[in-house]
């Protein structure tokens, strides 16, 4: 059994595209070879940031022979018919055969191919399949009509160490690989996979991702804890930097501690973003004026020119923060709002002062929804939030937005509430991300997300299928994090119509945008219940008893639902409650009656008929306030005393009885249990 080895050596990928990359490239050419009835015992992929690298174990010399039969036109059909049938069999017209079938005589062909050898088929499907690959960015390289993710400077393609001669644009594969680009330029031969990856690591490459992933993770971790310091976790910055190198060499280095005055984040951002250095902080996590970077080699005289050259270059990095830090407090923030008149929030709706002012006054309507939130402070906050978009430093680090607005905002003296609230007034921007609970930050935060919510709803931006350009799902389950994880009893409808109000005739006009929302927020919330492990089936059932925009109090019934299902007495009177409605249901479409009448004393026959009315009369006085009350574990503990008697009922009781006015008492006996559990939620919808 054969081995074959690729290798696609191309300048620099970026680290976002290699493992996605190499992975399309070994499905395409599996597929291909699937196609050819050709297939691997294993296989395996790596990929460092110049080479993609593809290893198929156990390939067959050949591929098997192919013997099949194939049905074709009926006889007597147009010559044209069975000409092209033929020809599509890969056979002569002189060599079908007729078949008596049981839809007449009918013409077969006899396909008979000996298996082509396995070099020959993967010369044709490797081109093939780098051509169906398909990268979010590729380029042309001199005037060939390849693409690629970035120019490919040679190929190896070898089956058991002989080589599998095609040419992709340009470059015809060969045997010749290199290693390192500055520790180990030279060309050399390779003859099968052990010796290309034995002989690669000589020559300073690691192809194995993992195997660079953990040595970075080590060395930086072992280099931190030799300074007293931790790293910070960063799993996105390993996975990038080990998409950078092919020999790792982590390194320590230092910065002027001067710069230590700049907003920790700022630092953070241009270790980060710019440099791809793994921030230290101290035992109280606090960032030291340290940081390890992972080098490609290491450099001369025991690598400390690779890190002066490092903490120059952070030097300047770091000298730009803080000239805009020094530059963006000669300015208040309040004298940076009117530039937001200048700045476009979205061509349909507005400005961002526009949209300021629209926050201000849906910030101090909800504060009246949120203890203890001033709604003045409240105000304050929603006008300043957006105003550090004007600053240098945000416009060097979009990132960075609300962040600085709130150091600008305590640098200028203002309220913390207000300056927590501008730092916060994002969150939560997905499902790790901390929720504000400072009064006045979630007013602000709830404000910023409605306003975008009801405005690309009023202009018909809402999400479809998987395109939601906007994040207009993410800004619903932030409203629905901010609410339930600090219990707020937020009338959602009259809050949509609150910021409706604030886009006028615009939202107005965009049709009934506050029921579009409520419809939108409920199927949010059954993904946001989904997430914590409630079942579809009980969302459904609570969320189709009644309408309700108050999320607390769904979550509540939702809970105590959950809750009751999960004991012997919920799970069997759930049975008891379908079994009612089935018979209810049946009956009632054989007599085209509806049996929903009240229950008549003088015809209740049996103690059993009994029990269950009194056991339901005792329900709905229990539960009926409980429901009023909010009390949703008291309803459903009422609930469950039914289970009892109506399990009697159907072990004593037949239903449909010869007496009319008995069947029909009954099935209105039916119907009450069904109504009365139908309070609570519609059980209907559960499932089990």
């Amino acid at each position: 059994m054969g081995e074959f080895l690729l290798e696609v050596l191309s300048e620099e990928i970026p680290a976002r595209m290699q493992i996605r990359g190499v992975k399309a490239l070994h499905e395409n050419i599996s597929r291909i070879l699937k196609e050819q009835r050709i297939t691997s015992e294993s296989s395996e992929t790596y990929v460092t940031p110049r080479r993609m690298i593809l290893v198929l174990h156990g390939l067959p010399e050949c591929q098997s022979d192919l013997n099949e039969e194939r049905k074709g036109p009926k006889v007597g059909a147009p010559d044209k018919a069975v000409e092209g049938f033929a020809r599509s069999a890969g056979v002569a017209v002189a060599d079908l055969e007729e078949r008596e079938t049981d839809k007449g005589v009918v013409w077969f062909a006899t396909i008979e191919r000996k298996g082509r050898a396995v070099s020959e088929i993967l010369a044709e499907t490797v081109p093939q399949a780098m051509a169906d690959l398909t990268w979010p960015k590729s380029m042309r390289w001199g005037d060939h009509g390849v693409r690629w993710v970035r120019p490919i400077n040679s190929i190896v393609a070898l089956l058991d160490g002989a080589l599998v001669s095609f040419a992709f644009g340009p470059v015809q594969s060969g045997t010749t690989t290199r290693g390192h680009r500055f520790l180990g330029p030279e060309p050399f031969e390779v003859t099968g996979f052990e010796d290309y990856r034995d002989r690669l690591r000589a020559a300073h490459v690691m192809i194995d991702q993992a195997e660079r992933k953990a040595l970075i993770a080590e060395g930086a971790a072992r280099l931190a804890d030799e300074a007293g310091l931790a790293l910070e976790d960063n799993p996105g910055l390993l996975d990038e930097v080990t998409g950078l190198v092919e020999w790792p060499v982590p390194m320590i280095a230092s910065f002027d501690p001067a710069f230590m005055e700049v907003p920790q984040e700022v630092l953070v951002t241009e270790m980060i973003a710019h440099q791809r250095y793994f921030p230290l902080r101290d035992a109280a996590g606090a960032l030291a004026p340290k940081f390890v970077f992972i080098a490609n080699m290491e450099g001369g005289e025991g690598g400390k020119v690779v890190t002066a050259g490092n903490e120059r270059v952070l030097t300047a990095r770091l000298s730009d923060g803080r000239h805009f830090w020094d530059r963006d407090r000669k300015a208040t923030l309040e004298s940076r709002v009117p530039t937001l008149e200048a700045v476009v929030f979205h061509a349909k709706l507005g400005t961002v002062a526009e949209r300021v002012q629209r926050m201000e006054t849906l910030a101090e309507h909800l504060a009246a929804s949120i203890p203890g939130c001033d709604p003045a402070l409240a105000r304050r906050a929603a006008h300043l939030a957006k105003a550090d978009l004007s600053s240098e430093m945000v416009g060097e680090f979009p990132e960075l937005q609300g962040v600085m607005g709130a150091y600008y905002a305590r640098h200028d003296g203002e309220n913390e509430a207000v300056a927590g609230a501008i730092a916060q007034h994002y969150s939560p921007q997905g499902p790790s991300d901390a929720c504000p609970t400072a009064p006045v930050s979630v007013a602000v935060a709830l404000a910023e997300k409605l306003d975008t919510l009801v405005g690309f709803f009023a202009i018909d931006e809402k999400p479809t299928g998987s395109r939601d350009p906007f994040a207009l799902r993410r800004a619903a389950l932030g409203v629905i994090r901010l609410v339930l994880e600090n219990g707020l009893r937020l009338p959602l409808r009259q809050v949509f119509d609150a910021g409706v109000q604030g886009y006028g005739a615009l939202a107005q006009a965009g049709g009934n945008v506050s029921d579009d929302l409520l419809a939108f927020f409920a199927d949010r919330l059954k993904v946001h219940l989904r997430d914590e492990g409630v079942g579809h089936d009980l969302i459904d059932a609570v969320f189709a008893r009644e309408a309700d925009d108050d999320l607390v109090r769904l979550m509540a019934r939702v809970k105590a639902l959950q809750s009751f299902l999960a004991t012997d007495d919920g799970a069997n009177l759930v049975a008891a409650y379908r079994r009612a409605a089935n018979i209810v249901r049946i009956e009632e479409k054989k007599d085209s009656a509806s049996f929903d009448g009240a229950v008549d004393a003088t015809l209740l026959v049996q103690d059993q008929e009994r029990s269950v009315v009194a056991a339901l009369e005792e329900a709905n006085h229990v539960a009926g306030p409980a429901l009023d009350d909010e009390r949703f574990e008291d309803a459903m503990t009422a609930l469950a005393a039914l289970r009892a008697p109506v399990d009697a009922f159907f072990d004593a009781v037949t239903v449909n009885a010869d007496d009319a006015g008995q069947r029909a008492n009954r099935l209105n006996l039916l119907s009450a249990i069904r109504s009365t559990m139908d309070r609570v939620a519609d059980f209907s919808k559960i499932e089990g």
